[in-house]
């Protein structure tokens, strides 16, 4: 069960989060998909599941997650990921920069059922943001 439950979050990458390709999201995402953002549980769905993948490729259209390595234990999945992205989106107000990024990230999958039920995770924005010029830090 656990290399199954790999297989399907890495296709999920791959077919869905790498294309931009929503229309197959339902082979992948539960009809109660939940997201956990700092301790919060937001309960997204189906469709807010499809508007998180557009929200990202809208902000990165050339948008690539290579998976590095995955983990699984019982019902949950780990994966360690490069992204990278040409930023062409504003997003949470920082403008685009029209400059590709690469980062690392740890996405943290449930799957139940062959269905991807929670996701969270952390990825390291801070410093690829601060390379292309995004964000600086402010001397006071």
């Amino acid at each position: 069960m656990e290399t199954e439950n790999k297989n399907l979050v890495a296709r999920y990458i791959e077919e869905i989060v790498n294309s931009g390709e929503v229309e197959r999201i339902t082979n992948f995402i539960s009809p109660d998909y939940t997201e956990v953002f700092n301790n919060q549980r937001y309960v997204l769905g189906i469709e807010g599941a499809v508007d998180h993948i557009k929200g990202v490729r809208n902000t990165y259209p050339d948008l690539i997650l290579t998976v590095d390595m995955q983990l699984a234990e019982g019902d949950w999945v780990v994966t360690c990921y490069t992204m990278r992205g040409t930023h062409m989106g504003e997003w949470m107000g920082i403008k685009p920069t029209g400059k590709r990024l690469e980062t690392i990230g740890v996405n943290l999958d449930k799957v139940i059922n062959g269905k991807i039920v929670e996701h969270g995770g952390a990825v390291n924005l801070f410093t690829s943001l601060l390379s292309v010029g995004a964000i600086r830090v402010v001397d006071e």
